[in-house]
């Protein structure tokens, strides 16, 4: 999962980039990127936040009335400032792309580069594979006299030659600015305008959000297999492309998304809230009287309102955060993790002491980082930790850019909600019905379907046990070489004392 943005407008842009980047760190904290164009791409990424990546001296360089940028999440290779996005080509044009995503046939498409058109990728990021699949299908049209159904046509062609869920934005050097979704619409992009004294500034942005901080009003989400694309003279040109039903990420709204974004007419706190609420009788239904509801910050927070509103006891904010530790779900590793947990969170003793607590996250999927928060609240004093899941069991991984793709990884794919009870050492473990999220996520005015893959298993992309092997095999050598690296360093020092 990542945050991607894109600007086209009369001036320059790379202000306004800045500021819609750091309203989306939440979507990714390992690498920022952002490329620029006037008569030639400027493209500054590196590794670290937004605020971090971006000196005034870089931003100074960054010129160009078109721009595009992201921030990264790892879920495919490694975190290294190579595979930071954007990417660019010199041809055809100039070309240069960010994505928000997974290709799941990667192996596929690249083969199909090198046989047909020669092409290798020269990493392992997947926004590779989709950008050389665009670039070669429009090179086959007559650049000369290049229309805007040309370059549908190529989007066309690279949706249905590449499969899984991605969001994209390119810059065409000389031509504009391109956005494009998967057939599903799986991950989420939205257009936004700002009327100015020289004229209109058009933003693609991952989450609504930027648009509140930047004063843009919101024009419409890109749906499914939709390409949208804005000439020099700033038309929008539309396209509905190869289309599906729409099968949005539910985890975008149980989770990853921020509170204040509006994602498919559905704001996301109002939704959250509503989670909560259903919640709420199968909180009755088990017998518990908690004396209050806590959340784990920040994502539990309006779920857990919601619970308290519903069975009638104070909800309280008995867990504090340290707002300079990142999310601990988007750490590459478990130690990681944990270790951001017990830095993160500072529970309030004298709420907690002696009571009957009811803390709501957003989901349990490892169950590590859940003990580490029970575990919190007795050392605190709590009487008795339930611990209740805004989010069905997570028993399937998901493929599409959230870091949970081994099935072993996943505790409830692997035992029961009793065995997970004991292992995070709750008194009792709720989880949300995955029947009744699918009543509330139901199609409704018009604004679609959602993905529930990895509380069901069922892919809406089709069979993916191939792809799965695949992310197993790679991730499982990925710690073999870890390990043997690990071991060559330790040999190569001088032996330590051994302790009698």
């Amino acid at each position: 999962m990542c945050g991607i943005v894109g600007f086209h407008g009369p001036d320059n842009v790379v202000a306004d980039m800045i500021v819609g980047l750091t309203a989306l760190q939440h979507r990714g904290q390992d690498a920022a990127g952002i490329a620029t164009f006037d008569d030639s791409f400027h493209v500054y990424k590196g590794q670290g936040l937004v605020n971090d990546v971006f000196k005034p001296k870089h931003v100074k360089k960054l010129k160009g009335n078109l721009g595009i940028g992201h921030v990264r999440y790892t879920t495919q290779g490694a975190n290294d400032s190579d595979l930071a996005q954007p990417f660019t080509t010199s041809y055809p044009f100039g070309l240069a792309m960010v994505h928000n995503g997974n290709v799941i046939n990667f192996r596929e498409v690249a083969k199909r580069l090198h046989d047909k058109y020669h092409v290798l990728p020269k990493t392992t990021n997947d926004l590779e594979l989709i950008m050389y699949t665009f670039a070669s299908e429009l090179r086959v049209k007559d650049l000369d006299h290049i229309s805007v159904i040309d370059i549908f046509d190529a989007v066309e062609t690279t949706q249905e030659l590449v499969k899984g869920a991605y969001a994209t934005i390119t810059m065409i050097a000389g031509h504009g600015l391109l956005a494009f979704t998967d057939p599903l619409a799986i991950r989420p992009l939205a257009l936004g305008k700002r009327d100015t004294p020289n004229g209109p500034v058009y933003a693609f942005v991952s989450e609504s959000t930027c648009f509140d901080y930047l004063d843009f009003e919101f024009v419409e989400n890109v749906g499914p297999g939709q390409a949208i694309f804005i000439d020099n003279n700033y038309q929008v040109h539309r396209k509905n492309q190869y289309a599906l039903p729409k099968n949005f990420c539910a985890f975008e709204q149980i989770y990853f998304a921020r509170e204040d974004s509006v994602i498919h007419g559905r704001l996301v706190a109002r939704e959250r809230v509503r989670l909560g609420k259903i919640l709420a009788r199968k909180v009755v239904d088990a017998g518990l009287k908690p004396d209050m509801v806590i959340d784990v910050p920040s994502s539990g927070y309006f779920a857990a309102s919601g619970l308290a509103e519903a069975i009638g006891v104070p909800y309280r904010r008995a867990l504090v955060k340290n707002n300079h530790m990142g999310r601990s779900f988007i750490v590459p590793t478990q130690a990681g993790r944990e270790d951001v947990v017990k830095k993160k969170l500072n529970p309030i003793r004298e709420f907690v002491e002696g009571k009957k607590v009811a803390v709501v996250d957003d989901s349990i999927v490892r169950g590590t980082t859940s003990r580490r928060i029970v575990r919190l609240l007795r050392e605190a004093g709590a009487l008795e930790v339930y611990f209740i899941s805004s989010a069905p069991p997570i028993v399937s991984p998901c493929i599409y850019g959230i870091d949970m793709a081994m099935s072993t990884e996943l505790i409830a794919a692997n035992y029961s909600t009793d065995e997970i009870c004991r292992y995070i050492e709750a008194d009792k473990v709720i989880y949300q019905d995955l029947q009744d999220l699918e009543e509330l996520f139901a199609e409704e005015k018009g604004h679609g379907g959602s993905c529930f893959a990895c509380f069901s298993g069922k892919y809406p992309t089709g069979d993916v046990t191939h792809y799965l092997r695949h992310v197993q095999e790679e991730r499982a050598s990925h710690r073999s070489d870890k390990k043997e690296k690990k071991s060559l360093s330790v040999s190569a020092k001088a032996p330590e004392p051994t302790e009698h």
